[in-house]
């Protein structure tokens, strides 16, 4: 005869517990992908981070009086310029990546030859410390300035002088770009809580366009189209629609310290350029790194880092993220790139393809037709699997023999919750957990009381194990009144009980305070 049920399964638990953290979106993945190495040791607050345009695209660091320029395939420093007589504020590439220019806060900028670090030319005019330089995006000849003399010029530096001194703002002139799309135009942020946007074509020298931030603004930055602009300034990243009359297209306030810096980032498919999409990165003093995306007005990724962070820079080959910090860590995340994949992929192809020209095994040869279990299956091969062994615990061999009370006694003494709870959801299935309970002697009944006083809390298996517990107490109460041991693991579970009341009503009162804030927040 068959034995019953000869296609039993091994019973699962149905109550599973739900995330608690949400799944990670692809764009999350991406941005994930940034292996982070730590750089120490840079002495002190990295105040600027610079990539050059040209490939490989190495990147500068200033930090106390040096500037450091590091490979980004190594991630160490190919070379480091130290001929400063203060604190160096900024640094910028040239468009052809041959020259670098950089200010310190004696007031002095000065340009240098990459390869050989020698200074080409000093700049000198500034009457205060120079806070950001900037080289145009297409243009070699010129670059601007700012620094707290409230100041912006616009240099040519072959010949070491100011072309232009642009006046309007009225406090420290603290950042500045040159828009993606013309090298005559620049925009500068100020503590006068300002943005200003200038144009060199323009007579007098006066600005084309102001909007106010409403907080010291600490960075500025062109977005690609060349349109739009996004300004940090206290704990909020604004995007601002300069074509459209200096609109405020959206505030973003996800920082709760003051936003340091904020750059443009890509994230796509590699082999598709023109598939990816722009982001804005941003860095403040809460420790935290946010990837917003300005097309759909939503933070897309969050990073935590241990120190307040001042400056943030990323790569045009969106290879490399480097994030410096006040504590003279930089945090450079490196991603690995198409090239070296595909090179690696060649390497091992064809490793593999001579060993497997050596390997090959043809319906002709006799080892053909001898080949053992362990061989793996070729491409075009028609696999017949096998039915696997499945293999059944205690409880389910008893469970597949109908010996149910049996089946809940050795489940009960696994300690297991989730197969507890399963086999209980299979005895309520089959109308029998009732017929159990009442069948268990007082070692049995012990051994379940303690289960459900540690487990009927847990608010995954609540819902089933509370109306067991009642169900037990109504069917048992005269054994428990004659036995202490049953008495004392109900007084147990009445603490177990009480003490989930009395947590659950401090979330209550929690929630209750917290409502209305969140309801003001919202409205603000």
């Amino acid at each position: 005869m068959a034995e019953p049920n000869s296609t039993f399964k091994p019973i699962k638990p149905k109550l599973k517990p739900k995330p608690r953290t949400p799944k990670q979106t692809p764009e999350s993945k991406y941005w994930s992908s940034f292996k982070t190495h730590q750089i120490p040791d840079l002495i002190s607050s990295i105040t600027s981070l610079t990539f050059s345009p040209s490939p490989p695209h190495p990147f500068a660091a200033t930090h106390s009086t040096s500037l450091k320029i590091f490979n980004p395939q190594t991630l160490s420093p190919s070379s480091t310029i130290s001929s400063f007589s203060d604190v160096v504020s900024s640094a910028s590439f040239r468009c052809d990546g041959l020259l670098i220019a950089a200010s310190d806060l004696s007031g002095l900028i000065q340009v240098f030859d990459v390869k050989t670090r020698t200074p080409l030319r000093k700049l000198r005019s500034h009457t205060r410390p120079v806070r950001f330089l900037k080289y145009p995006l297409h243009d070699k000849l010129h670059l601007v300035s700012g620094g707290d003399d409230a100041v912006v010029k616009y240099w040519d530096v072959a010949s070491e002088t100011p072309l232009l001194e642009l006046l309007g703002h009225k406090d420290y002139v603290r950042c500045g770009d040159f828009s993606p799309v013309s090298h005559e135009m620049c925009v500068t942020g100020s503590y006068d809580h300002t943005v200003k946007l200038w144009d060199v074509r323009v007579t007098g020298s006066k600005t084309v366009m102001e909007v106010n931030h409403g907080k010291p603004v600490e960075s500025v930055v062109f977005l690609p189209s060349g349109g739009l602009v996004a300004t940090a300034g206290g704990n909020s990243v604004r995007i601002w629609d300069f074509i459209g009359g200096g609109k405020m297209v959206y505030s973003m306030e996800s920082h709760t310290k003051t936003v340091t810096s904020v750059c443009v980032g890509r994230v796509g498919k590699e082999n598709v350029e023109e598939g990816r999409e722009h982001r804005v990165l941003s860095v403040g003093l809460d420790g935290y790194m946010k990837v917003f995306d300005y097309g759909r007005m939503k933070v897309t990724h969050s990073m935590r880092f241990p120190a307040p962070l001042m400056s943030i820079g990323f790569s045009p080959d969106c290879g490399v993220r480097v994030i410096g910090s006040s504590n003279g860590v930089m945090y450079v995340g490196k991603r690995k790139m198409k090239e070296e994949n595909v090179e690696s992929g060649l390497r091992s192809f064809w490793s593999l393809g001579v060993e497997q020209e050596r390997r090959v095994m043809r319906p002709s040869y006799f080892r053909y037709f001898h080949r053992g279990q362990g061989e793996k299956p070729k491409e075009g091969d028609y696999l017949v699997m096998g039915p696997k062994k499945v293999k059944l615990a205690e409880h389910d061999k008893l469970l597949k023999k109908f010996r149910h009370k049996e089946a809940l006694v050795s489940v009960l003494g696994n300690k297991n919750p989730e197969n507890v709870v399963a086999v209980m959801e299979e005895l309520v299935a089959r109308r029998k957990l009732l017929k159990c309970v009442e069948n268990l002697d007082n070692e049995e009944l012990g051994s379940l009381l303690m289960f459900l006083q540690k487990y009927s809390t847990v608010p995954r298996f609540s819902g089933l194990l509370m109306g067991l517990t009642k169900k037990v107490l109504e069917m048992r109460v005269e054994d428990i009144r004659a036995s202490e041991a049953l008495k004392g693991q109900i007084r147990n579970l009445k603490r177990s009980v009480e003490e989930e009341i009395r947590i659950q009503h401090s979330l209550q009162e929690l929630q209750g305070i917290i409502s209305p804030l969140l309801r003001i927040a919202g409205r603000g």
